[in-house]
């Protein structure tokens, strides 16, 4: 009998956070239930009958199980050398709170070696422990101070290794609060409506309208932010560029069951969601209509032509405009505060020689002029403006690294000048889409600055659609039909003038081409005008559409005879050749219903 009690004492396992014994059959499970209770329970209220929780287990192997013979004396011995995280749990518990921060350490290590035996445990846990979707809002989280606060430089690092950072500046310094998010106070501002909801955590479903980088990820990720913070709402990011219809319905799978089991709502985001196409956009309809999915679309193109009419009238539109030069000012003012580059002339209260970066890292200098070209080229882009302002950094960052190495004893000065910025922001594009909103937008203010007679705004017009790359001969065939549709008969000579412009651009193509389409338009821009024409055919177009029963035949006598049989039936019949006579001839060309009607006056909405 005590051959068998000694053995069992052999057999037995100690856990090394509440010091029990166990078999070593049941020491596993026991582990899954002491390991991930929470810091406030102690080890003396564990119920070892509790079964495990639905958690990824950590297995024999990642923790290993502590010898009978290893007695917390041992472990008192070797407390003070240094062990790697993962035997750390093993040694005596002086505190809850240091085991509790060990605990957490390792279980962050193992989290993402879990085996796949129970997909959903496993997936509820990574929520749990990161519910923040990786990639640019986590990198916010860890880039971006509390709110109401501007992050300090480089949140720990210093501006120069900030700049040599591989990821671009727009993304590391990615607002987290809307005191930091400027440009837009027409949409979110202190008294409009969309502030007062997201203040009061009530978010509807939105589509953010704007052109590329006025902010509409950004705001997005605001408003996960703060969601996350109140515990409110998850949030998905998905991008419409590399989503499948399979990852969007597993994402609905999980807000329906997160709705169910933890009563919380899913903020789904969608990047670029004029990318999907209409039976993918009808996947979100019945449940975004039921409030399961609260769906953030952020798109640059027309959400008119590019958004479902269904999924749209479930969602509210905001457009977001064009960053202005102030706004831009107020985010560069933000991003050269952040990384602690001094503007000069400007920053009085750190006068020069004092170095806020410390130790041997460079002092960094900006002029004023060069923020300013950096506001006034990246034509209301926040993410061009500030990734720029990298670029002009690191390239002067990079020219004094040498000089840097060999004089390590004091501190070097960087200036970064007008002219470096703008050897970097050289504008080589102008933000137009041949086929998306400012495809439109151009070519009717083309159109109508012509009819209005002003030849520059025509000129000015012609020029934005050209530079951007339009077609010429898209423009050209506009312009032959401004030459009937807005100066008509006022000036017979323009249509043959825009057919000629036509041809000749045809011929030759850009860039040569754009003189002989500036001239057609300053031709047509200072031309009479007359829409008689154009107003007249468009009377006869509503007269035949409301015309009430069948409509007239054709008299009799303007009908051709051309046999025997339709001269006898009357055809041509009281005819009068109009050559054959000397004086203007008096005869009906119209039915009898329409006769003594003048389609230059009349409108179809006269009685």
């Amino acid at each position: 009998m005590a051959n068998e009690k000694t053995s069992t004492a052999l057999e037995s396992v100690q856990c090394p956070v509440c010091f029990k014994d166990f078999e070593p059959t049941t020491i596993n499970g026991h582990l899954d239930v002491c390991l991930l209770r929470g810091v406030d329970s102690s080890p003396s209220t564990t119920d070892d009958s509790e079964p495990p929780l639905k958690k990824p287990r950590i297995n024999a192997e990642a923790v290993p199980a502590r010898p009978s013979w290893a007695s917390p004396g041992v472990n008192k011995a070797v407390a003070g050398t240094p062990t790697p995280a993962m035997f750390s749990l093993f040694q005596t518990n002086k505190s809850k709170v240091s085991v509790q921060s060990e605990r957490s350490g390792l279980l962050n290590t193992k989290q993402g070696a879990a085996t796949s035996d129970s997909k959903g445990a496993q997936r509820s846990v990574l929520n749990e422990a990161e519910p923040a979707p990786a990639g640019r809002d986590t990198l916010k989280s860890q880039t971006s101070a509390s709110s109401g606060q501007t992050p300090k430089t480089a949140h720990g690092l210093s501006s120069r290794t900030l700049l040599t950072m591989d990821k671009p500046l727009a993304e590391i310094l990615r607002p987290n609060n809307l005191e930091e998010y400027f440009g837009q106070s027409k949409v979110i501002g202190q008294q409009t409506l969309l502030r007062s909801l997201l203040d009061s955590q009530e978010i509807p479903s939105l589509i953010l309208w704007g052109p590329p980088g006025c902010g509409k990820t950004t705001l997005a990720h605001i408003i996960a932010s703060t969601s996350k913070k109140n515990g409110t709402a998850r949030f998905v990011n998905l991008s419409a560029t590399s989503t499948s219809t399979n990852e969007v319905r597993e994402v609905i799978k999980q807000a329906q069951n997160e709705l169910r089991l933890c009563k919380r709502k899913t903020i789904l985001f969608i990047d670029e969601i004029h990318r999907f196409n209409k039976s993918q956009q009808d996947t979100f309809l019945p449940h975004v209509e039921c409030g399961t999915l609260t769906l953030i679309g952020a798109t640059t193109e027309n959400p008119s032509f590019q958004v479902n009419a269904a999924l749209l009238s479930r969602c509210r539109v905001l457009v977001l405009d064009k960053l202005s030069v102030e706004a831009m000012g107020s985010i560069l003012d933000r991003a050269v505060a952040t990384l602690g580059i001094r503007v000069l002339g400007r920053d009085p209260a750190n006068p020069k020689g004092q170095d806020q970066t410390g130790g041997h890292e460079p002092k960094i200098y900006i002029e004023q002029k060069a923020l300013d070209t950096i506001a006034y080229l990246c034509d209301g882009d926040a993410r061009t403006g500030l990734n720029s302002l990298q670029l002009a950094v690191q390239a002067q960052v990079s020219l004094t690294q040498p000089n840097l190495l060999a004089q390590s004893s004091s501190p070097q000065e960087i200036l970064v000048k007008e002219d470096h910025v703008k050897e970097g922001l050289q504008r080589s594009h102008i933000l137009y889409d041949k086929a998306g909103e400012e495809h439109y937008n151009c070519i009717s203010a083309l159109h109508k600055s012509m009819r209005g007679s002003h030849e520059n705004a025509s000129l000015y017009w012609l020029g934005r659609m050209l530079e951007g790359g339009e077609d010429p001969l898209y423009v050209a065939r506009r312009l032959v039909r401004f030459a009937s549709e807005d100066v008509g008969m006022a000036d017979p000579f323009a249509l043959p003038q825009a057919v000629s412009a036509f041809q000749a651009c045809h011929f030759i193509g850009m860039p040569e081409c754009e003189v002989i389409l500036a001239q057609c338009v300053v031709y047509m821009a200072r031309a009479p005008k007359s829409v008689a024409i154009y107003k007249a055919y468009g009377n006869v177009k509503g007269c035949l559409r409301n015309h009430k029963g069948p409509l007239p035949p054709v008299p009799l006598h303007l009908r051709n005879a051309p046999t025997r049989l339709m001269k006898q039936l009357g055809y041509a019949k009281g005819y009068k050749y109009n050559p054959a006579f000397s004086d203007p001839v008096e005869q009906e060309y119209l039915p009898k219903e329409l006769q003594g009607i003048d389609f230059f006056t009349w409108t179809p909405s006269d009685p």
